[in-house]
């Protein structure tokens, strides 16, 4: 990808292609104090309301700039590397890796105070987007302290289940995940609108033998499933399904499927709950065939080729994205001690605009 300029127009040359950028495209990307409020960025100006007919009255490049002078008295110096990042539609984050129970190294970073505006929490969140999730370690063991911890990173979206929520053994309770049952790979509250995106759980207590904290990385399941049973794969990705929540106080119902693609048919989230999940009826061959998929999606999920397990200790924090990443726990007895997590969720805007912040502030757009 390059820029080229010919006869006051300027090109975009592409390894297939060559595309004319228009005028009105640049023009309102010029980043003038009369133009953009300098607190905001925001413009100052309708750019729907430009002349249509405006024009490029002389373009050069310099310095690694493109230097416009449009007709109507505007000018301005473009930093060609910018528009190459709007132009990619760059995400601020790395591509993601996708992995196995044969994951050597855990994406770990240890807590250190004051650390939410460092290279160290830019780090973090990049490990976090490469690989679903993260953990932090050594945080303070103060129930306080997890709502602290997320609202530095963005803002904590509550539900029917609070603010915050307590992973802990209820003598009543609403969901199984307040047992000490065993939970197998799941996402949460794929019944909502929308999925929560994010979530954080936070180890107060750990007392228990038992208990090991399981997660899953649904991409790499779903790609192993798209080359190895390519006609389960499909109807995963096609057939909507229903999951319901119930409790005394409100009945959340949603629909989606198992394994959602993006306009690129990759992987863009993953909804497994066989606890809540419910088929729309279809013809018997397709339920039979959905059946067999639903039932391989989650032996490969609970296999030891997909499953990694460990045990969260006092003071740790699992940070992963829900749409990416299924959790569960083996099971504990409550008769040996406390097992305590408390738990949040924050939204994927959180995480984003954290890491564009942190990209700006140490200049680190253009180095990847």
């Amino acid at each position: 990808m390059r820029i080229e300029i010919a006869k006051n127009k300027v090109f975009l040359k592409l390894p297939k292609k060559k595309l004319e950028i228009h005028p009105l495209w640049l023009r309102e990307r010029a980043r003038l104090n009369s133009l953009h409020d300098k607190n905001t960025d925001q413009r100052l100006y309708d750019p729907s309301e430009l002349n249509t007919n405006l024009k490029i009255k002389k373009a050069s490049i310099s310095n690694g700039h493109l230097n416009i002078n449009f007709n109507d008295g505007i000018k301005f110096d473009y930093e060609i590397k910018e528009l190459f990042y709007e132009l990619n539609k760059n995400l601020p984050y790395e591509n993601p890796i996708f992995w196995s129970s044969k994951l050597k190294n855990i994406p770990k970073t240890n807590f250190r105070d004051h650390m939410f505006d460092t290279i160290n929490m830019y780090d973090l969140l990049q490990n976090f987007y490469k690989y679903g999730f993260v953990i932090i370690k050594n945080t303070p063991d103060d129930e306080d302290f997890l709502v602290k911890f997320a609202n530095s990173i963005g803002t904590v979206r509550p539900t029917n289940f609070g603010t915050t929520f307590n992973v802990r053994s209820e003598k009543n309770y609403n969901d199984l995940a307040y047992t000490d049952h065993h939970i197998a790979a799941h996402t949460d509250n794929p019944y909502r609108k929308p999925v929560p995106c994010i979530q954080l759980l936070h180890c107060i207590y750990n007392e228990v033998k038992g208990g090991f904290s399981t997660v899953v990385d649904g991409f790499a399941v779903a790609e192993y499933l798209r080359k190895k049973h390519k006609d389960l794969f499909n109807i995963l990705s096609s057939t909507k399904v229903r999951f319901r929540f119930v409790d005394k106080d409100i009945i959340l119902e949603n629909w989606g499927e198992i394994i959602e693609l993006d306009d690129n048919r990759k992987p863009k989230q993953i909804r497994h709950s066989p606890r809540l999940d419910y088929v729309p009826i279809l013809e018997k061959k397709q339920l039979e065939k959905f059946y067999q998929a639903r039932r391989l999606f989650s032996k490969l999920c609970a296999s030891k080729k997909f499953e990694l397990k460990f045990k969260l200790e006092v003071g740790d924090i699992i940070m992963f994205d829900n749409y990416r990443t299924l959790h569960g726990r083996t099971s504990f007895s409550k008769s040996e001690g406390k097992r305590f997590l408390k738990g949040c969720y924050i939204d994927h805007d959180s995480t984003e605009g954290r890491l564009r912040f942190l990209e700006r502030k140490f200049n680190l757009k253009w180095k990847k």
